[in-house]
């Protein structure tokens, strides 16, 4: 199976900036998110806006994605990266050409479920955040009670969404339990599933859902 390029790089194509990584990245000088962090880290791809935000702000996210797919395009371990994010880890922000919600979609037609981690590392991003547990999150908004939920993920380093994934299990009294995990999906149905989930959402949406045999 292959991935469907077109589904990657998205309409509009991509910027001038864009087009320079992408030639570092097939020649294996490095991959995407560790050359372009201000579009990976942006802090609108760690919590996309709501439909009540601004046009200038949703454009903006817009273009972001645009170019972060383009970067994904060209990545040399895209399908690792895909593959670990959907089936390996809970991970938040942008990861192999998908959003948090389109990796929910993939793992919701192969009936995969992954347990919610701490693990904010994938293939080239290995170095620009760490593991954090979920009492080293609760220790440190104790100790710094003013700071922003940025400052502290900036403190942990860590991504924004998982500082805010730790709070919301501590104000509803949970803790990260283990569970058995479920077989793991051929790396083949996950690329098909992401060429499903991106295809229905670049096209009008069509009536009734269709699932990866």
């Amino acid at each position: 199976m292959t991935v469907n390029s077109a589904n990657l790089a998205g309409p509009g194509g991509s910027s001038s900036r864009a087009a320079v990584d992408t030639a570092s990245i097939r020649q294996g000088a490095m991959t995407g998110c560790i050359a372009r962090t201000d579009i990976f880290q942006h802090r609108l791809m760690e919590e996309p806006p709501p439909a009540s935000a601004t046009r200038r702000t949703r454009e903006r996210y817009e273009q972001l994605v645009r170019e972060a797919k383009a970067l994904c395009a060209s990545c040399p371990v895209f399908t690792e990266c895909l593959y670990s994010a959907v089936a390996e880890h809970d991970v938040s922000g942008f990861v192999a050409g998908t959003t948090a919600v389109q990796r929910r979609s993939i793992r919701n037609l192969l009936d995969v479920e992954v347990q919610a981690d701490d693990f904010d590392q994938l293939a080239g991003a290995r170095g620009t955040r760490r593991p954090v547990s979920h009492e080293e999150v609760l220790r440190l908004r104790t100790q710094y009670p003013n700071d922003s939920l940025e400052s502290l993920a900036m403190r942990l380093g860590c991504s924004l969404s998982t500082v805010k994934r730790h709070l919301r299990r501590a104000r509803r009294g949970q803790s990260p339990a283990a569970k058995t995990p479920r077989p793991r999906p051929e790396v083949s149905a996950v690329l098909d599933a992401f060429d499903t989930v991106v295809d229905q959402q670049c096209q009008p949406r069509r009536t009734g859902s269709s699932r990866v045999a």
